[in-house]
């Protein structure tokens, strides 16, 4: 895949094939040659030793510094090496400082190992490293072969390794991982210097393992017995004792000279990559204590207030009752699935020890991450710029890293873009990686108020920091130049540099596009690096066809990457979410590359963080409560939802199969039966051990298929064999109607560990990529109901990541210390509304489809708490029915002086206060445990309210019309960005229907209350009492919608005339239902007569 091949477009369909070079083109820059190290501290040569060697001061990690600096630091330093942390020892000829009486005598390294002296000691030098390099790789192959690396090493300076068998012949029973094996082999080193913890008696006599019955209970050799918890409790309580001592030794590793404690070297590389943290007993049992009380006493709560209607205002009572009910079962949805809520931890360094090892090239596996922009006027270049260079920019293997760019608004805007984009990563992406500097999005990077100086060692960092910042703000302003050119089309249509038309001037007619920008060939920085790769994608569009939004361009994005470069893992980001943390591919990895939980993991979800929202965070766009309370619940459950963006996919998950299944371990056998339940137990035994053969079965064929996996390269070929597809997991035809008619594709789905095809050419691989993006590939396929993401809804992210849990596959929830992914949210009124009435219309439509919760994927592995969660997230717009009414209420009440309540007992009243005090200690016990601050939550409550009454509302009415009567509605892409000024964007105001509603809300409660008041005034203390109850019900809703007040007057009292006119109708409207025409004048009734039976006349 070059990135000198240009711009290629063209259509499968017509058979058009186009290559538009650019103009000035240079060939790839040749990697430069660096001879030497350079002090990492001082920027000088390491320099040689007395003896002609390379100067090595840490002996530990090998890291680059002169003697200039080595003799410094132990001097007037720290005395550790910058890198990992291990104390400087003395060297030969070095002056000794304080500590160096711990140590030994000898200063000659060479001779401090006992090695022989001159080349012998050199050559046994490299024995040892390279016999500990191959036990390290016989501890994770268990029992593969290590002959490649073991035949660099000399015959007599290693020990015949004793080949120790798997259980079962080397195959895998019951999918147990290698490192979960109970044999591990083990060898002894060159030397007689002992690399490995466990004990030999004699190294030159191989250990014969004992023969072992997989069918046989573990039990009868001694696994799971009373004698192997005990030694698996001293084993523990050792390590915990190894790891005590080695804090307290100030973190400095052991030596291995025979005298100290064997560290297993092993251990760290073989334990989890990640753990759960469960929330404290402390923290969490109140808190369920609370949720199961406060269920009592709903219960009680809807028995009062069914069996006393109110009779002279029933139609109130009722109204009210069912809102209540209806919110009551809201919030079971809402609450449940947060009850086993869980915290996560990673080990980056742990997937360096057993995935990154010195010398060998890195196993981590590669990853497509992919962009997606529309119109480049609302998104903005600069931003999806950004977003681009931070992803060059990330911490991850370079050659493992490749970044798809999809414009789906086919702007020559976008493509120019990318191009400087490409050109200024040439700078950009060194030096982030030679100051590790955080974030690593220029413009974000930059604007940041901190001191930059902080924990920054090179002297030439300002320097280059300064030159760096120039070249930014050139590259900026050659970004806005492209930008205001764009913004007046030409009549005859864009044109590229060498004259040839555009070819996506006609947006909805136009044929694919792909420009390879930074690839294997023509990728590299400015100090020779390699640069990861970066696609430019424009799926061809035609009219007549349904190109499913940005769904459809997702799984264009799929089949491409597939095509190209077809990564196991999948990134996906919106353009204005940059990588704020450029380790978080790492920490992705370390679920999904996790032996022991990685394999039934479809994604890893990371929460949105925003930046450039005001400190009040009026409209509650930082969503915490959502992402810090029910996102940690579900990760106790199946895992999170998907939420569009930041999010780390398998690829073969979204290729629609099922998750593997997890076989239960045998059960036990039982002697002390009668005889008469032998036979059942025979029996029972007999069809279990069918089953499991025949599972086994499946599983070798399974195995074999795999390995016949690159038989398929001759289907691209166009060689045709029935013994190829008889080895397929499902025959071609089959292959086909799922994925399309893309031999290279379909070949590609079957490589579950990625990878493309070897014999495949740049060119064709190209042209087949052009294919898979052609506006009828997925005709009469499975895209869009069983594979990628799924169609049918806007807000395709739900119902994706729903159809994968319903498949048996568990997500995770990834939360670093520093936040993975940042963006930008609409923080202006009306794009909020406008952005939530998606998300709420999305849901509508999820509902009314055969993918509704509530009746689909029962049978699968879809856990009930988590469908609770799914029901909830496609019900709740539903609730603004109810919402409205209710908070209407309060102003029919105090207009005419009914209520919905009868007059309350003391018991009635003590259910009313206990539902009171459960809502509040839930909400109190949530923000405990979650770390939600209280104004966070208040924000989400009252936003709850202003989006419940009117987007909520509007997506309910377009929902129904879209499924029932055909009518569709699009939705407004949001605006990422504003104007100079920092919240200039928060007052701005944009006239929207989606305002009327909580407008005439307000309107009328503040004229209830205004009745209310004066009604009491005229008739008397008795009136008071029952006052407070309406004016606490109209204060609620009010309070509720006063961030929503705020935005509508704005900063300058700016509030559209339209709007004031409208409401204002509305409230006029509602009022003179009001039967109490003139509430100032004191109503008087008389006095009560009686006849007294006299006669006065």
């Amino acid at each position: 895949m070059e990135a000198s091949a240009g711009l290629v477009a063209g259509s499968h369909n017509r058979n058009e094939l186009v290559v538009i070079r650019r103009d000035g083109e240079s060939a790839p820059k040749p990697l430069e040659q660096q001879s030497g190290q350079i002090c990492q501290i001082c920027g000088d040569d390491v320099g040689l030793t007395v003896d002609g060697e390379l100067f090595v001061a840490c002996n530990e990690c090998a890291f680059p510094i002169c003697r200039t600096c080595y003799e410094y630091e132990r001097r007037e330093g720290s005395q550790v090496c910058p890198q990992c942390k291990t104390r400087f020892r003395r060297l030969k000829g070095c002056a000794r400082v304080e500590g160096d009486e711990e140590e030994d005598d000898v200063d000659d390294l060479e001779n401090e190992f006992n090695f022989e002296a001159g080349r012998g000691a050199r050559r046994g030098t490299q024995a040892a490293a390279a016999a500990a390099e191959a036990m390290l790789q016989s501890h994770l192959s268990y029992g593969r072969t290590t002959s490649d690396s073991l035949s660099d090493l000399p015959p007599h300076d290693l020990h015949p390794m004793p080949q120790i068998p798997l259980l079962t012949n080397g195959q895998m029973v019951d999918d147990i991982p290698p490192e979960q094996h109970a044999l591990v082999p083990s060898f002894m080193g060159g030397g007689g210097k002992r690399i490995h913890p466990l004990p030999y008696s004699d190294p030159a006599i191989p250990v014969q393992p004992r023969s072992m019955d997989p069918s046989k209970d573990l039990a009868a050799y001694g696994y799971g017995s009373v004698a192997w918890k005990e030694r698996m409790e001293s084993w523990k309580q050792k390590q915990e004792k190894l790891q005590m001592m080695k804090n307290e030794n100030g973190g400095k590793e052991w030596d291995n000279d025979g005298d100290g404690p064997d560290l297993p070297l092993m251990d760290e590389a073989r334990q989890p990559l990640s753990r759960k943290l469960p929330i404290s007993s402390s923290q969490i049992n109140p808190y369920r204590m609370i949720i199961i009380i406060r269920l009592v006493v709903l219960g009680f709560f809807f028995h009062y207030r069914i069996m006393h209607p109110v009779n002279d205002a029933y139609a109130l009572w009722l109204v009210s009752v069912i809102c209540e009910i209806w919110f009551g079962l809201s919030w079971i949805l809402d609450q449940f699935p947060k009850w086993l809520p869980i915290d996560r931890e990673t080990y980056l360094d742990r997937l360096s020890l057993r995935y990154e090892k010195e010398g060998q090239p890195s196993q981590l596996s590669p990853i497509d991450i992919f962009v997606s922009t529309v119109d480049p006027l609302k998104e903005p270049p600069l931003v999806t710029a950004n977003t681009v260079l931070s992803i060059l920019a990330v911490d991850y293997p370079v050659d493992k890293v490749s970044c798809y760019v999809s414009d789906d608004g086919a702007a020559m805007l976008t493509f120019e873009t990318l191009s400087e984009t490409s050109e200024f990563a040439r700078k950009w992406v060194p030096f982030c990686k030679k100051f590790n500097i955080e974030p690593r999005a220029p413009e974000f990077y930059f604007a940041q108020k901190i001191d930059y100086l902080k924990d920054k060692v090179l002297p030439s960092f300002v320097r280059e920091r300064r030159a760096m910042k120039r070249e930014y703000e050139e590259f900026k302003v050659r970004i806005n130049a492209l930008v205001a050119k764009a913004q007046k089309v030409p009549e005859e249509g864009w044109t590229m540099q060498d004259g040839t038309p555009w070819p996506g001037n006609n947006v909805r007619d136009h044929p694919g596009m792909i420009q390879v920008f930074l690839g294997q060939s023509g990728g590299h920085d400015t100090d020779g690096n390699e640069l990861p790769r970066l696609v430019y994608v424009s799926r061809e569009k035609r009219p007549g066809f349904n190109h499913h939004k940005k769904a459809g361009a997702m799984n264009a994005l799929v089949r491409v990457s597939a095509v190209l470069t077809n990564a196991p893992y999948l990134l996906n980001l919106d353009c204005d979410h940059y990588i704020n943390n450029s380790r978080a591919l790492r920490e992705s990895m370390c679920f999904m590359m996790d032996p022991l939980v990685g394999k039934r993991v479809c994604y890893v979800q990371f929460p949105q963080r925003f930046d450039g929202i005001d400190r009040n965070d009026r409209y509650a766009n930082r969503n915490t409560v959502f992402f810090d309370i029910n996102m940690k619940g579900l990760d106790g459950i199946q895992g999170p939802i998907y939420v569009g963006t930041g999010c780390v996919f398998r690829r073969q998950a979204l290729y629609g199969f099922d998750a593997p299944k997890i076989k239960k371990p045998p059960t036990r056998t039982c002697n002390c039966l009668p005889k008469w339940c032998c036979c059942g137990c025979c029996c029972s035994s007999r069809n279990k051990k069918k089953k499991k053969s025949n599972k086994l079965k499946s599983s070798d064929t399974k195995k074999r298929n795999q390995k016949h996996v690159p038989a398929l390269e001759s289907i691209e070929e166009g060689v045709e064999g029935s013994e190829s597809k008889s080895l397929t997991l499902m025959s071609e035809e089959k292959l086909e109607k799922k994925f399309g008619q893309s031999p290279v594709f379909v070949a590609s789905t079957l490589l579950e560990d990625g990878g493309t095809l070897k014999s495949a050419s740049p060119a064709s691989l190209l042209k087949e990529a052009i294919h898979v993006i052609s506006c009828g590939y997925e005709d009469k396929t499975e895209w869009g109901k069983e594979v990628g993401w799924i169609y049918g809804s806007v807000t395709e992210d739900i119902l994706t990541g729903f159809k994968m849990h319903c498949h048996g596959w568990r997500s995770i929830y990834c939360i670093p210390a520093r936040a993975a992914f940042k963006g930008s949210a609409p923080i202006n009124l009306s794009d909020r509304l406008h952005q939530v009435l998606r998300w709420a219309l999305g849901s509508i439509e999820i509902f009314l489809s055969r993918h509704c919760p509530l009746w689909y994927g029962y049978g699968g592995g879809l856990k009930w708490l988590e469908r609770l969660s799914y029901i909830g997230a496609t019900v709740y717009p539903w609730t603004s029915i109810p919402l409205l009414a209710y908070c209407t209420l309060p102003a029919v009440c105090l207009l005419t002086g009914k209520f919905i309540t009868p007059e309350l007992s003391n018991i009635a009243s003590l259910w009313f206060l206990s539902l009171f005090i459960c809502i509040f200690a839930t909400s109190i016990l949530e923000m405990r445990w979650s770390g939600v601050g209280i104004d966070e939550w208040w924000r989400n409550e009252q936003f709850w309210v202003i989006g419940g009454v009117s987007a909520h509302l509007f997506a309910v009415f377009q929902g129904l019309l879209k499924v029932l009567a055909g009518v569709d509605t699009n939705f407004t892409v949001t605006s990422k960005g504003g104007d100079d000024d920092e919240f200039s964007e928060l007052y701005a105001f944009k006239w929207t229907t989606l305002l009327i509603p909580p407008t005439t809300l307000l309107i009328i409660n503040l004229i209830g209350v205004v009745a209310g008041i004066s009604n009491a005034i005229n008739n008397g203390y008795e009136s008071w009492g029952p006052l407070f109850g309406k004016l606490f019900f109209a204060f609620w809703v009010i309070v509720h919608l006063y961030p929503f007040l705020k935005g509508l007057l704005g900063r300058q009292n700016r509030t559209p005339t339209i709007i004031i006119v409208w409401s204002i109708l509305l409230a006029s409207i509602f009022s003179l239902l009001w039967v109490r025409i003139d509430p100032f004048l004191a109503k008087s009734n008389g006095p009560v007569l009686e006849e007294c039976g006299l006669d006065c006349n």
